[in-house]
């Protein structure tokens, strides 16, 4: 079979990336004022951490419209026998529901949708993994349950700089956040149950990344297949890059790459945000 893979922005792949693995990729939306912009496409994390910051309105995301989907869609199912198509959480937004309600309205687009429940570089490894699978001639049913398998060993945690960020985005109550930032309070978060909530409560910055690295050094502990993690910042590549090397040399068995938090997602967690997720390294454990 001939198989698509499409997934949303907020998996912050590269266009490079996109091409050569032929991912076709649907943009949120940033509004940001009085002006609109599809993420990844008019508008890119650098730009704008940038306008967050002189901009009086605090951003607001959409989801891709319905008829820009039919039409990706329609238009792959030209030449492809089905389509995987991988979505952030749809706890955070209704993209995968409108990917569901296309697939039930047009069967005859043969569309699979997968509900990553997480999103940035998590969501990606999905994204490769189908894009892997389809390019090996495996069934889309086939390809949906090996995301399904890898998203049980899947985590995300991240420290955020500026607890306003959250409450202006609706994520925390105002008093939370007013009482956090006076006592200088640095939650670590993570995906539960599709949402990103509060996993704990750390006084600092370097305690909370000592936390992450002992999340996930639990897990090497536990597991006995390869893990592949990536480093995630909120416009702070040096910082980035500076963690990443320090958990290369703690966990020398995992591989570990360097990722972003787009505007989208940046909309929330706010500039000088740190995360580190991880999942199984497909390529190492079910190779082709």
């Amino acid at each position: 079979m001939k198989i698509a893979v499409v997934t949303d922005s907020t998996a912050y792949l590269t266009a490079e990336i996109r091409q050569r693995h032929h991912i076709h990729m649907l943009p949120l939306v940033v509004n940001i004022g009085e002006k609109s912009y599809e993420e990844e496409i008019d508008l890119v994390a650098e730009d704008f951490y940038a306008l967050m910051k002189s901009s009086e309105d605090f951003p607001k995301s959409s989801q891709p419209a319905v008829g820009a989907m039919y039409q990706l869609y329609e238009e792959l199912a030209k030449d492809h026998d089905a389509i995987i198509s991988v979505h952030l959480s749809s706890g955070i937004s209704g993209t995968y529901q409108n990917a569901a309600s296309l697939s039930r309205e047009y069967p005859e687009f043969n569309i699979h949708p997968f509900d990553s429940e997480i999103s940035c570089y998590v969501q990606a490894r999905f994204v490769l993994e189908a894009a892997r699978l389809a390019a090996a001639g495996i069934e889309p049913e086939q390809i949906i349950a090996r995301l399904n398998h890898m998203k049980k060993g899947s985590r995300a945690y991240f420290m955020v700089d500026d607890l306003m960020n959250l409450q202006r985005g609706g994520r925390l109550s105002g008093g939370a956040a007013v009482i956090g930032s006076i006592m200088k309070i640095k939650p670590v978060l993570h995906f539960s149950d599709k949402k990103i909530v509060v996993f704990e409560k750390i006084r600092t910055n370097a305690r909370a990344l000592r936390r992450i690295e002992e999340l996930l050094g639990q897990t090497a502990s536990m597991t006995d297949y390869p893990i592949i993690a990536t480093v995630i910042h909120g416009n702070i590549p040096e910082k980035g890059q500076a963690w990443l090397e320090h958990l290369q040399g703690e966990f020398p068995d995992i591989r570990f790459e360097l990722s972003y938090f787009g505007p989208v997602i940046g909309t929330h967690l706010g500039e000088g945000a740190l995360g580190l997720t991880w999942t199984e390294d497909t390529e190492l454990s079910f190779p082709l």
